[in-house]
């Protein structure tokens, strides 16, 4: 990385739709904490699409179903930050391990950037892929989101993805806060347009289905993605107890079975669902108190497991919050890690 003062990026991060406008490079910090970009770990990866998957620590959610919150959640969460690395070195490291022999058997073709949320990094991120398409001109690269990129970040990482994973969490606002933290609007038009002027470049859409929060989610989801063309993959994945909501009972079989159902009836032609079911959750009593400026089940039994958990302002706005620097849920450490 080679910070240029006021004119990098860093120095008045507006890279997601937050838009916090802090110093990164002079150690300011907006809503995801992080100040310069720090991988938490790369390595070979056989998760559709099989790739060099490189993590980097941070993100711009609060999910309170968070499964990579060790990284995603630093560094309020006590634990390590990540590295540093520079983007050269990185570079040439994807390009050394896509060329291995372990890649070859695999059938790894791609460094795939995940985290957290590979977009509060995106200019370190488009750093390494310059570098390393001089070294593998040819070389493809997967950019996997939570879709909270502003239109100028988003221009950015489609010029140069091979392929993109796209989650999706809620179709509703308020839903949308209360697991999250932040709003679905810009999610949704992000989602639309790669859907519309990037079909080619889109792997799939992801829609992790989370029982009781956003099961009623998922027609207005499906209808949504079918309305912009109904041939997009869509995955849905099965919730498994984690962070926050840790206590929670993962998805069934029966209910991912039935996402798909409703995906069919509402016009999808390619929704699949994958991921383990079944899995119980911590046997434990747990406060579901309503909190009252929620005005959806789901979005009232979200913001209820946040305040348990010590979140402080409802419903929920990261952004707006004055305890975003001092985050109870950022700083959450689940009795188990799923």
């Amino acid at each position: 990385m080679n910070p240029q003062g006021d004119r990098h990026p860093l120095a008045h991060c507006t890279l997601c739709e937050h838009r916090c406008g802090v110093d990164r490079l002079a150690g300011q910090t907006g809503v995801c904490r992080m100040t310069l970009p720090a991988v938490a770990s790369a390595t070979l990866h056989p998760a559709p699409p099989e790739s060099y998957t490189v993590f980097m620590a941070g993100c711009n959610y609060k999910c309170l179903n968070c499964q990579n919150w060790t990284i995603a959640q630093t560094p309020d969460n006590g634990y390590p930050p990540g590295r540093f690395v520079p983007a050269r070195e990185l570079a040439h490291e994807c390009v050394a391990w896509l060329e291995s022999p372990a890649a070859k058997q695999m059938g790894a073709d791609r460094i795939f950037f995940s985290g957290g949320e590979p977009t509060i990094h995106l200019p370190y991120v488009e750093e390494v892929v310059d570098e390393a398409r001089r070294l593998s001109p040819n070389l493809k690269v997967n950019f996997d989101t939570n879709g909270y990129l502003t239109r100028s970040s988003l221009s950015k990482v489609l010029e140069f993805t091979t392929s993109i994973t796209f989650d999706l969490k809620a179709f509703s606002n308020e839903v949308h806060l209360a697991l999250t933290g932040a709003s679905s609007a810009p999610v949704l038009r992000n989602a639309a347009y790669v859907g519309k002027h990037a079909r080619e470049k889109l792997w799939e859409y992801r829609i992790l289905v989370i029982p009781a929060i956003n099961e009623e989610e998922i027609a207005r989801l499906c209808r949504f993605i079918a309305e912009i063309d109904a041939q997009l993959p869509v995955c849905f994945l099965a919730f498994r107890p984690n962070y926050v909501l840790e206590h929670r009972a993962g998805a069934t079989a029966a209910l991912m079975d039935r996402c798909v159902e409703i995906g069919a009836a509402n016009g999808l032609k390619r929704a699949y669902w994958a991921g383990q079911t079944g899995i119980p959750g911590l046997h434990r009593s747990h406060c579901n108190q309503v909190v009252w400026p929620y005005r959806q089940a789901g979005a009232r039994t979200a913001g209820a497991d946040a305040h348990a958990a010590g979140c402080r302002t409802h419903p929920r706005n990261c952004v707006a919050c004055d305890f975003n620097q001092l985050c109870a849920i950022k700083g959450y450490v689940p009795r188990k890690n799923s």
